[in-house]
């Protein structure tokens, strides 16, 4: 999904929920969609206050909801009591391997675990509209330590 479209969907979201449409949400979302990997909603504000922005941050935090409601973005919990984000736009479905140790998180992708979520939905008569898979352990990585709180 390309930017005009990720904009007019997040567009007739916030208008079916009788949202303001404003400048600074779509600023949120531009740069949601620019940042490589998962994030926090302090380390996306940072980011664009970096990027000499005038938002706020309950701005971000706000967007940041309404971008997960309306599925541009999924909200993910990786075991360390705080709330992470990633853009869905022009992302296929996939799951993640977390490092305990220096919390690296690496995405992968694979078809039989993908199944299976069908074969148990169906069996159970479930309309399964996602799932999320965390593996979590440790990098074999020698340099796993050094790389604290890599994303």
């Amino acid at each position: 999904m390309d930017r005009e479209l990720a904009h007019e969907q997040f567009r007739r979201f916030l208008k079916r929920g009788d949202n303001r449409i404003t400048p600074e949400r779509f600023e949120v979302l531009d740069f949601v969609m620019e940042y490589e990997g998962h994030f926090g909603a302090d380390e996306l504000y940072i980011k664009m206050k970096s990027s000499n922005s005038n938002i706020s941050r309950a701005t971000v935090y706000n967007t940041l909801e309404l971008l997960a409601q309306c599925e541009l973005l999924s909200k993910r919990n990786f075991g360390e009591n705080k709330t992470r984000y990633e853009s869905n736009v022009g992302k296929t479905s996939h799951d993640h391997l977390i490092c305990t140790n220096c919390g690296a998180i690496k995405e992968f992708s694979e078809p039989k675990i993908q199944k299976i979520v069908k074969e148990i939905s169906t069996e159970i008569g479930f309309d399964s509209t996602g799932y999320s898979f965390n593996i979590f352990g440790k990098c074999t990585n020698p340099n796993c330590g050094q790389n604290k709180n890599a994303k």
